[in-house]
């Protein structure tokens, strides 16, 4: 038995989500500190290769959250911007050196909105 079947399977698709998103935030945004002088194309392809971490995470995520956790689409969507708002905030801040904003909490509470309406019983 392996240790990652001891986690319930909700919690599986959320850990490999949170862990997929880590790479996408630096994909999608990474290059703006790392390679700010490089050109466009160079920046793009490095980037790929990043992301391509990300989906195979990504993938497996929504695999076991939508066939064997019995998460909705709607859900798993709605977790994932959760999770790209809880790491883009302090990725922005603390690596790219962005002020934090208010409007970061005001989309938090937002998205609680979210996961109240697409996770609540008909």
């Amino acid at each position: 038995m392996s240790a990652l079947s001891s986690i319930p399977l909700p919690l599986q698709a959320i850990l490999l989500l949170v862990a997929s998103n880590v790479f996408m935030t630096m994909a999608w945004y990474g290059h703006l500190k790392n390679m700010a002088t490089a050109p466009w194309y160079i920046a793009a392809l490095v980037s790929w290769g990043i992301a391509l971490a990300e989906y195979l995470l990504q993938v497996p995520a929504n695999r076991i959250g939508f066939q064997q956790a019995g998460m909705s689409v709607a859900q798993l969507k709605i977790i994932q911007e959760v999770i790209t708002l809880a790491v883009f905030v302090p990725f922005a801040v603390f690596y790219l050196k962005e002020p934090f904003k208010l409007d970061f909490l005001w989309a938090g509470l937002c998205m609680v909105g979210a996961v109240y309406f697409i996770f609540r019983s008909p």
